[in-house]
């Protein structure tokens, strides 16, 4: 692919058993969605550094392109957008084939981004997209004026939209809020709301969006959505409350850890994006591979490129594993793991559900039991993110019991040795587990990465987020 941003790495003193091994994490993948969305809104021309290359991020340029915005590649990953001046157009007679591939996050934002433009637009993807709810979202953006019709079933994709743009002017007065707004349920997902407030700049009056549903998963992805428009220029005014008959107050978005439903609201100004120079921060979601093979593996592993005081929820790796008993210490640039016995925790993982695979076979190789919770919605995932992961932990002897919302792990101990020679993978079609299955090679006596490479049914699917994964990898396992 052209134009993307390349993973390093490298071990140092390799023969030596105490040597220092060093990675850098790849590009955020959450953060280069937003920014090329951001820039194709922009009125100007911005220039985005360090874009994430993948199949994710590649699908959403290419239908932001197919709407009107233009994409020029530079050097060391960065891309120049030309901005659309917030006038994305689908199709005048016919719509805008808009094919998203198996990328639920160009699925839901674009789906309301697209909204917030003009003509008509048809959004479908592989198999599996169409198996994921979008429920919430549709009957958003028909609240916000937009004619919708899903072409199967009511409140999944193909969906087509037929806009003129959004409008905030008919939203019904929501009880215990105290004006009009668009009551958003983020019992699912947070894309939903990301893409609303994506989309809401776009309107010619001010669109207030109050948290829904009743619970909130994910939350951590709003301050990202935040932070990109922000870094765009857009106005808007985050206000919460402890109980809904309590008065709101103005809060500080970025230091917002925890939201209750019907607690918070926020209300974006219509107005342009405002193109500049942007550059796309590492993400926690693929470090979390680096970091947990760091404390799986015989070697200290510094994985660079990742900042500690990072909005992204997926950096709640490093309180996880910290408590599971791994010795990190962090610098401006990344962070260092020392491998040390691991024990079992408690986890509520309702923020950082990507984190799930991960902390999985973390949990296989501790001590004692880890319990994962308050993460059903992972149900709805590119694959069941909580069925996958107990099958492939008893794949390799680790007894697992399958909650509704979670798992209970029993730790096999660190001194466990796997012999995996002639096992089969099954990757699910799934990006993170094909990376977290990979971690068992850190435990095995007949294995290193080339083998594990092949010991997966799909080993590419890593392209969706991490295409240097493998080679990365390498860095563990080899001699």
């Amino acid at each position: 692919m052209a134009g993307g941003a390349r993973c390093s790495t490298r071990k140092i003193f390799s023969k030596d058993p105490f040597s220092m091994i060093e990675v850098t994490a790849p590009a955020s993948k959450s953060f280069s969605h937003r920014y090329l969305i951001a820039a194709a809104l922009a009125s100007g021309t911005s220039t985005i550094h360090n874009v994430l290359d993948s199949n994710d991020t590649t699908c959403t340029r290419e239908i932001l392109s197919l709407a009107g915005a233009r994409f020029t590649p530079l050097a060391g990953g960065s891309w120049q957008v030309q901005g659309t001046m917030g006038k994305l157009l689908g199709g005048k007679t016919e719509p805008l084939s808009c094919y998203v591939h198996e990328s639920g996050t160009t699925c839901r934002l674009l789906t309301a981004v697209l909204a917030s433009g003009k003509g008509n637009f048809r959004i479908h993807g592989a198999p599996r997209m169409h198996e994921r709810p979008m429920g919430f979202l549709v009957n958003a953006l028909r609240a916000l004026g937009c004619d919708i019709v899903c072409e199967e079933r009511e409140g999944f994709a193909p969906l087509q939209i037929r806009t003129r743009g959004i409008r905030a002017n008919n939203l019904p007065a929501q009880e215990h809020v105290g004006m009009h707004a668009l009551a958003v349920s983020m019992d699912e997902s947070s894309q939903y709301f990301s893409g609303l407030l994506l989309a809401s700049p776009q309107a010619e009056e001010m669109i207030t969006l109050v948290l829904g549903g009743s619970h909130v998963v994910s939350w951590p992805y709003i301050g990202l959505t935040l932070q990109c428009m922000h870094d765009f220029g857009v106005k808007f005014l985050v206000e919460t409350r402890e109980h809904v008959d309590d008065d709101w107050l103005a809060a500080d978005w970025r230091t917002l850890s925890h939201v209750e439903p019907m607690c918070l609201r926020v209300k974006v100004q219509p107005g342009p994006y405002r193109a500049g120079d942007f550059y796309v921060e590492g993400d926690w979601s693929g470090a979390s591979y680096l970091v947990a093979a760091g404390a799986l593996g015989r070697q200290a592993t510094r994985v660079k490129g990742v900042r500690t005081d990072s909005l992204q929820g997926d950096r709640a790796l490093i309180n996880i594993i910290q408590d599971m008993g791994a010795k990190l210490t962090s610098s401006d640039n990344g962070i260092t793991i020392t491998p040390t016995p691991l024990h079992g925790v408690d986890v509520d993982m309702s923020q950082c559900p990507d984190l799930v695979p991960t902390v999985a076979v973390l949990a296989a190789f501790a001590n004692g039991t880890t319990r994962i919770s308050n993460v059903a919605h992972l149900r709805i995932k590119e694959t069941d993110r909580i069925k996958a992961p107990a099958n492939a932990l008893r794949s390799i002897g680790v007894k697992v019991e399958e909650k509704e919302d979670g798992l209970v792990i029993e730790g096999m101990g660190s001194d466990v040795r796997l012999n995996l020679q002639g096992k089969r993978f099954a990757t699910s079609n799934d990006h993170r587990m094909a990376m977290s299955q990979a971690l068992f090679a850190l435990k095995a006596n007949d294995v290193r990465a080339p083998e594990m490479f092949r010991l997966m049914d799909d080993p590419k699917v890593v392209n969706k987020s991490f295409p240097d994964f493998w080679k990365t990898f390498e860095a563990f396992v080899d001699d």
